[in-house]
């Protein structure tokens, strides 16, 4: 028969060190809860959010230029290798040719020229043939020439071929490094930005609690007319007011800073480099902010990341980061690096 035993009581003893444990850790639980870190202040994880926008930007821009390099890189690639597809065509061409005029020669020449006349029949016809001969050969010269030359246009052609891929295998590195750097700032921001409340989150990616690059209300009858393809940009640019900042594009919908002002000069039929770097050496250089006139292109910071276009009365219209809209700003909200008139 089977014996039941009653289970083991834990002594006194253990008791008393399992009950002190436990104490232990909820006051260390209460302890580290009452000096958890604080919440972040809103003021903070703004300054850190305008910086990594900053950040964002100066990748973009950089995107924005490799972009436009590896385009025209792969044209030019394009460009390169049909040349040499056509001059390979040239070539084996050439080669027939060459082959058919050494070996009408070998048949017309490899009997002395004094035996054959002494076995025709039609003296005159054998100087028809020996002229014939001659031009072959003349013509095999030629051929031979044609070839020489045609063989080192092609090689020159492959070897720019080849640097021109080349180059554009490093530019396609720089792109997608570009537009990794991009991606890493926009999701830095965003894990900043998830910390606060959404007031707080909204106030911050509306623009509120950027001082430097708040919408400013503006009275569009009030601001001066602008003649000419000048006018027209500024009035383009205008009407997208409130569309979505994008990095990389440049409309109809969507805009980064430098897009924008692409497609605004574009719709007046004026074309515009893609970047805000290559934008702050266009046309003519401004003085100074009082000499600015609607059109002009403001760009900022020491790098030249970001540019606005002028509309008049110290005011630009741009388009600002991500997660904003293109409003209008004041002039001089940030450090103005040039004024350009296109």
């Amino acid at each position: 028969m089977a014996s039941h035993r009653r289970p083991k009581q834990p002594s006194r003893a253990r008791v008393s060190v399992l009950t002190a444990a436990a104490a232990t850790a909820v006051a260390l639980s209460a302890q580290m809860s009452a000096h958890a870190a604080p919440a972040p202040k809103k003021e903070d994880v703004k300054a850190q959010v305008d910086q990594l926008n900053t950040e964002q930007e100066q990748a973009a821009e950089r995107y924005n230029g490799a972009k436009e390099r590896a385009d025209q890189l792969r044209k030019q690639a394009d460009q390169l290798q049909d040349q040499v597809a056509r001059g390979q065509d040239q070539m084996t061409h050439l080669q027939a040719g060459l082959a058919e005029v050494a070996g009408e020669q070998y048949r017309t020449g490899g009997i002395d020229p004094s035996v054959q006349l002494m076995l025709t029949s039609d003296p005159s016809g054998y100087l028809e043939q020996a002229a014939s001969v001659q031009q072959a050969t003349s013509s095999q010269a030629d051929a031979l020439k044609g070839l020489q030359d045609q063989q080192r246009r092609l090689d020159q052609q492959k070897i720019e071929a080849a640097a021109v891929l080349a180059s554009l295998d490093e530019t396609t590195k720089d792109l997608n490094q570009a537009k990794a750097d991009v991606n890493k700032k926009l999701q830095e921001a965003n894990a900043l930005l998830s910390q606060l409340s959404a007031s707080d989150r909204a106030s911050i990616t509306q623009g509120d609690g950027r001082a430097s690059r708040d919408s400013v209300r503006v009275d569009l009858s009030a601001l001066p007319q602008a003649a000419g393809y000048a006018g027209v940009a500024v009035a383009k640019a205008m009407s997208k007011q409130g569309s979505p900042y994008v990095w990389g594009a440049t409309g109809p919908s969507t805009f980064d800073c430098s897009g924008l002002m692409v497609w605004a000069y574009g719709q007046a039929g004026v074309s515009l480099p893609r970047t805000s770097q290559e934008q702050g050496n266009v046309g003519a250089r401004v003085p100074s902010l009082a000499d600015a006139q609607p059109g002009d292109l403001i760009v900022y910071g020491s790098d030249r990341h970001h540019v606005a276009m002028y509309i008049g009365n110290g005011l630009v219209v741009h388009a600002p980061h991500t997660g904003d809209v293109v409003k209008v700003m004041k002039a001089d909200a940030m450090p103005i690096n040039t004024i350009r008139r296109v």
